[in-house]
């Protein structure tokens, strides 16, 4: 019995003393582009959640936007033979050859956010992108009574969320007959929805609503319209993250909501966790949503 206790405590100290000096799991998260504010926010709520575990080492990428670039940051990371890579795509198609191969290599994936075709990763964390456009499409309806014009501001037009957010939006919409929609697309950039912005109001074009997929989007639509006189608290406009530029705006009364869509970075650091101590996690993890207005902007923290 005595000998058996002290080959336990070896044992134990042993294992704690492996555990002390283990190298640290590497997670590398290849994000799209740091050019747009949610997609930076995101990497840096990884960074930061990452941080308060001595067991991890957090790096990333920028791919500026380029698909090409973040291929070769993909394939950067498996030779690097990183423990997990996190995946923030603008492409819902090309990336897949790349992340089997990361799969195949036996390095974790998470896809985060935006998802990709097939399901040849460890897990996909989003929130429901058909539901947000369907929140969008009601508070608009009920906003003009069934009648109107719509402007549908839609993201990047090959990654599955402006899909997905576009499908909800315009099967809900279709159900008030006397609502009519345009669509122009911003990229989820506010510069770009600037130029889109400005376009429409030369070409004289005029809608009662707006939905833009994204707060940034958004807050370029709404500098265009001040920029031409026109006061934004008259078009009823709804936003997607819900960011603290969206609620100062909800505030004022020059955007009339939200949909508060989460960064998902602590949940990618808690799913992370699980993974590396062998524990199974679900193939599919949805954060919910909730539509951010002037009735509960008070009681929800923006998500940066």
């Amino acid at each position: 019995m005595i000998k058996f206790t002290k080959f336990f405590i070896l044992l134990l100290s042993l294992t704690g003393a492996a555990m002390l000096y283990a190298e640290p799991k590497t997670v590398a998260f290849a994000q799209d582009t740091m050019g747009n504010d949610f997609r930076k926010a995101q990497v840096y709520e990884v960074r930061d959640a990452a941080a308060k575990h001595s067991e991890l080492k957090f790096v990333y990428s920028d791919a500026k936007g380029q698909t090409s670039l973040l291929i070769r940051h993909i394939n950067g990371f498996i030779d690097a033979k990183v423990d997990l890579i996190v995946v923030g795509t603008n492409d819902e198609k090309a990336v897949v050859p790349v992340i089997l191969k990361a799969v195949k290599s036996k390095i974790a994936v998470i896809i985060l956010d935006r998802g990709i075709q097939g399901d040849g990763y460890t897990t996909f964390i989003n929130s429901n992108n058909i539901k947000i456009g369907e929140m969008g499409a009601k508070y608009i309806a009920e906003r003009l009574r069934g009648k109107g014009k719509v402007l549908l501001f839609e993201g990047l037009q090959k990654a599955d969320v402006t899909k997905l957010r576009s499908k909800g939006f315009m099967d809900e919409i279709a159900k008030h007959k006397g609502i009519r929609v345009i669509k122009r697309t911003g990229n989820y950039l506010r510069k770009d929805a600037i130029l889109e912005m400005e376009k429409l109001i030369a070409s004289g074009e005029k809608v009662d609503a707006i939905f833009s997929e994204s707060d940034s989007m958004l807050s370029g639509a709404r500098s265009a319209m001040l920029r031409h006189a026109i006061d934004p608290a008259s078009i009823i406009t709804i936003g997607c993250d819900y960011t603290s530029e969206a609620r100062d705006a909800i505030r004022k009364g020059t955007q009339s909501g939200s949909v508060l869509f989460p960064l998902g970075g602590k949940k990618t650091v808690e799913t992370a966790l699980k993974i590396f101590k062998g524990e199974s996690v679900p193939k599919h993890i949805v954060i919910p949503v909730k539509l951010i207005t002037k009735e509960n902007v008070e009681k929800e923290a923006p998500i940066f």
